[in-house]
This record gives structure tokens, sequence and C-alpha cells, in this order.
């Protein structure tokens, strides 16, 4: 995805403060027949190394935890 450059951030702390943050994310996820999008908290935990990890809940109510994803998914924060 293109960003101009007034809008990209490249700092991993800034980065992680905003999720932190904002803690309210879009999951969006390709399927076979349509993206499905949901509203989510998710969390960030700090782990050993250079990378995180974001924990979150889709409840069984919602139909996108069943149907199967095709790659991978986007949070948007």
């Amino acid at each position: 995805m293109y960003t101009p450059p007034a809008f990209r951030d490249d700092d991993r702390d800034s980065l992680m403060a905003t999720i932190r943050t904002a803690r309210l994310a879009n999951l969006v996820t390709a399927t076979a027949d349509v993206p499905l999008a949901t509203p989510l908290p998710l969390f960030l935990y700090d782990t050993e190394g250079k990378h995180h990890v974001i924990h979150g809940h889709l409840p069984r109510a919602n139909p996108q935890w069943r149907v199967p994803a095709i790659r991978h998914g986007l949070a948007i924060f």
C-alpha cells in the first residue's frame, strides 16, 4: 500500500504506542466469497526479542471466526 511521506511512520516505538492507545481495530479477512471486517478490541503484549503478540477474541455469535480466511488477516488501528 502506498503511504504518502507525510503520513508514513517507520518508528517502531511510535507504532506500538498507537496500537496500545487505540486498542480497537478492524480485523479484516479475505474469504472465498467476500471480505469480512469486525471492530475488535485487540491488546498488544511485549515479548522478548523483536516481535510482539496481539491478542483478541471473536465471540461465537460473530461468523468471521468460522469462515476460512484465504490468506493473512489485517488489523487496522
